[in-house]
């Protein structure tokens, strides 16, 4: 995720400038987490808003709560 906030990536997040996390879905099963990020870019712009505010009313950032999180579990 950092490699993304510093632009260190080339692709969609460089290209619009994108600096938040607002959203995620975690899945075991790589197939599983792929059809499902697929259904979502065919939904409509305001099924994703509503699925972003269902999580997230206030659309902090949460790299920064997944980062911690992560540091967290791999220091025990």
């Amino acid at each position: 995720m950092q490699k993304h906030k510093q632009k260190l990536v080339d692709g969609f997040t460089k290209r619009y400038n994108i600096t938040r996390l607002v959203y995620f879905e975690e899945f075991r099963d790589i197939r599983v987490a792929s059809a499902r990020e697929k259904e979502i870019k065919g939904c409509t712009r305001t099924k994703r808003v509503r699925l972003i505010l269902a999580m997230n009313p206030n659309w902090n950032d949460l790299a920064e709560d997944r980062v911690g999180r992560n540091l967290r579990l791999s220091s025990h």
